[in-house]
């Protein structure tokens, strides 16, 4: 199993998407590993998005990131971060498949309702900028049996 950093942006919680965007996660057979509400300031930012952070658009994005509180989750399960990027969609909603997150709730490039870890290696490093050991769980659920086939888990 891999566990992936999904965070809930302002424009999902201002637009009450919360726990909508959850479901899709839950429905979709992935397991909340974590969760959290909190706010975000310049310095966690800052080191998130290091590689924007010299970009001229970076302050516009640190503000929105910064609107409200955001919602943080440990997303678990069998190839989790390719399966919850795929169900982000591009990072421009105007370009993101219908049926995606960002394809069905996002018309912008930077007010794209999530962001998702790119990779099983950057997927660790932002889940331990955001939740402690402790905050992310490992459990079982009823319908396992029913998300993976035999020998998948």
């Amino acid at each position: 199993m891999e566990t992936t950093l999904v965070l809930l942006k302002p424009s999902c919680v201002q637009r009450q998407l919360i726990g909508e965007i959850i479901q899709r996660f839950e429905r979709r057979g992935l397991r909340i590993a974590g969760i959290k509400m909190m706010q975000l300031d310049e310095p966690i930012l800052r080191e998130h998005y290091a590689h924007l952070a010299d970009r001229p658009f970076f302050p516009s994005l640190a503000a929105s990131m910064m609107a409200s509180p955001i919602v943080a989750l440990a997303v678990a399960g069998l190839d989790a971060v390719q399966v919850v990027r795929t169900m982000t969609g591009s990072t421009n909603g105007r370009e993101a498949a219908p049926g995606t997150i960002r394809g069905d709730y996002s018309m912008s490039n930077q007010q794209n309702i999530v962001h998702a870890s790119d990779s099983t290696s950057n997927a660790a490093i932002e889940l331990a900028r955001f939740f402690k050991p402790e905050e992310i769980f490992s459990y079982d659920t009823p319908t396992q049996p029913y998300v993976y086939g035999a020998g998948e888990v």
